[in-house]
């Protein structure tokens, strides 16, 4: 409205004024609720209302940090006192359970060197236990290493002929240098766990001391696959001749061509 406008309208008398004033104040009214009804809906999100976490509107982190704050504020306020930091009283905690006594290796006693209260040295006759005591458990590995057995095979002359003869090796042994134990390790590390060739050489000297090529680790792979071929048709036959199957549908990708191969009955 311009002043000339506004100036008619004075001009007009009380009546005119009056009206101009009522339709201004309903407009007013009805903008201040629009204004409080946008406000609403930019505060409400999932946590607020029944609207799902994708309609929420994307927040700052320095937004989501304090929302944070005001509501541990909220929480603090009506709780009456301010918490303490770490766990409350009466929490249960969440530590790790006591393996039973039969359970463990290694038991080690400690002792205090001297009493809190007047400085009193203990002697070793005074170190006994008394039955009350606190436990604390600690998991370790053994220090690991292979063990490199050699097999020799031993040469004998007959005393009737007067022959030769060498000893052979016992069957399994003389197909690989590396043992029964040590092959499962190293197919469960790079089948398994998916881990590269040449990590699975370099984990097998950090863990097991054993001296393995990337050449070695992939031989030792497709002789468990060729292994495994027998049983896996088989296993794979039945479960094709089931009249139900209730298996995990997700696959990976292989062999870097796209495919999808299924667990059970390969690509598809």
């Amino acid at each position: 409205m311009e002043r000339a406008q506004a100036e008619a309208i004075y001009d007009g008398g009380r009546e005119a004024c009056v009206e101009v004033l009522l339709r201004l104040a309903a407009a007013v009214e009805r903008l201040e609720e629009r204004v409080r009804r946008l406000e609403d809906e930019a505060r409400r999100d999932s946590r607020t209302s029944s609207a799902p976490p994708s309609q929420d509107p994307p927040k700052t982190r320095q937004q989501r940090r304090a929302e944070a704050r005001a509501k541990a504020k909220e929480l603090l306020a009506k709780e009456g006192a301010k918490r303490k930091a770490g766990a409350q009283e009466g929490h249960r905690g969440a530590g790790r359970k006591l393996a039973p006594e039969d359970q463990v290796d290694e038991i080690v006693e400690h002792y205090p060197d001297s009493c809190r209260g007047c400085g009193h040295e203990f002697s070793e006759d005074e170190r006994r236990p008394d039955g009350r005591f606190g436990r604390h458990q600690v998991a370790e590995l053994p220090p690991i290493s292979v063990l490199l057995v050699e097999h020799r095979t031993q040469r004998l002359r007959c005393p009737d002929c007067r022959a030769e003869t060498t000893a052979a090796l016992p069957a399994g042994i003389g197909s690989s240098a590396f043992g029964p134990r040590l092959r499962a390790a190293i197919v469960t590390l790079t089948a398994r766990n998916r881990i590269s060739r040449r990590a699975a050489s370099e984990l097998a000297a950090e863990l097991f001391g054993a001296r393995l090529s990337s050449g070695s680790v992939d031989a030792i792979c497709q002789h468990a696959s060729d292994a495994l071929t027998g049983p896996y048709d088989r296993l794979r036959d039945w479960v094709l001749g089931q009249a139900a199957l209730h298996v995990d549908e997700t696959g990976w990708r292989t062999a870097g061509g796209g495919s999808v191969r299924c667990s059970v009955c390969g690509p598809g």
